[in-house]
C-alpha cells in the first residue's frame, strides 16, 4: 500500500511516536557500555517505552521476537537481542526500533561505536552514513522522486567507495511498518515514485566498508555483509511538506 496523506491528527499521533522513539534510543545509546548484552538493551527499552506510554512496532512483527534490532559490526540490520550476545570496546552497534502510538508507527535507527574506536574507518563509516541520511533527508518536499533520494544518498557514500546495501531499502511508514514507495539508496533525479505533501517516509540508509553483497543468517533475521566487512544503518521517520520535511523521530 502506498503511503497516505496524513491527516492533522495522525500526524500529531506520529510526532509523539517519533518523540517516544527518539528518546529510547538516546537513553540506549548513553547506556551502551562494553560487556552489556543486548538483550539488556531490549529490555531497557521495552521498560522505557511502556513508562512513555507507546507500544512497540516490532515485537511479533512478521514473527520478529523482540521489541529491538540490535547489529552489531558486519550484521547489517535485524540482529535478533539475546544474553550472550556481549558488546565489547570498539564495536559498531546499530540499534533499529519502532513505536506505535495511537495506531500510526514511527521507525528509526542509529549506529555507533562503543567506548574507543579501534579503526579510524570505522569512525568515518558512521560518520558519513549519518550524513548521507540527512543529505537524503534534505531532497525532500512536495514533488521530490524517490530517485532524487536515492541519488543524494549515494552521492555521499561513493565518495568514500562504501558498498551500498542493494537489498534493503527506505519505505513508506505510517499506518504499517513497511508501506510503499520502496526507497533504495542510490539512484537518479526525476525517477522512481512520486511523493507528496503530508506522506511520511523512512530514510534508510546501509553502508559497508566492503561488498554491497549480504545474507541471511540462519536465525532467519539478522543479515550481515557476505565479505564479513563492518557495517552501519541509520534511520528517521520524516514528514514532507509543501517546501521542505519534519523529522519526526528526533529530540
Amino acid at each position: 500500500m502506498l503511503t497516505r496523506v496524513k491527516t492533522a491528527a495522525e500526524i500529531t499521533a506520529m510526532r509523539e511516536s517519533g518523540r517516544m522513539l527518539a528518546t529510547v534510543l538516546h537513553l540506549l545509546k548513553t547506556e551502551t557500555t562494553p560487556g552489556i548484552n543486548t538483550k539488556d538493551l531490549a529490555d531497557k527499552a521495552q521498560a522505557e517505552l511502556h513508562h512513555l506510554g507507546g507500544q512497540p512496532a516490532f515485537l511479533g512483527y512478521q514473527g520478529f521476537p523482540d521489541v529491538l534490532c540490535t547489529s552489531i559490526n558486519d550484521e547489517v540490520v535485524h540482529g535478533i537481542p539475546h544474553p550472550s550476545k556481549i558488546i565489547n570496546e570498539g564495536d559498531i552497534v546499530s540499534l533499529d526500533f519502532g513505536v506505535t502510538y495511537k495506531g500510526m508507527i514511527t521507525d528509526g535507527a542509529l549506529s555507533f561505536i562503543v567506548g574507543k574506536s579501534k579503526r579510524p574507518e570505522h569512525t568515518e563509516l558512521v560518520k558519513t552514513t549519518e550524513q548521507s541520511m540527512y543529505a537524503g533527508i534534505d531532497v525532500l518536499q512536495n514533488g521530490v522522486h524517490t530517485g532524487d533520494i536515492g541519488e543524494a544518498v549515494e552521492g555521499i557514500l561513493n565518495t568514500h567507495n562504501y558498498g551500498i546495501v542493494r537489498d534493503l531499502v527506505g519505505h513508506g511508514v505510517g499506518h504499517y511498518l513497511h508501506e510503499d514507495p520502496n526507497i533504495p539508496n542510490y539512484g537518479h533525479k526525476a525517477t522512481g515514485t512520486v511523493l507528496r505533501s503530508g506522506m511520511t517516509v523512512a530514510i534508510e540508509p546501509m553502508a559497508t566498508l566492503g561488498t554491497y553483497n549480504v545474507y541471511v543468517a540462519q536465525d532467519g533475521w539478522t543479515v550481515l555483509t557476505s565479505d564479513k566487512s563492518w557495517a552501519a544503518h541509520f534511520e528517521h521517520t520524516v514528514l514532507i511538506t509543501d517546501h521542505g520535511s519534519e523529522i519526526l523521530t528526533r529530540l
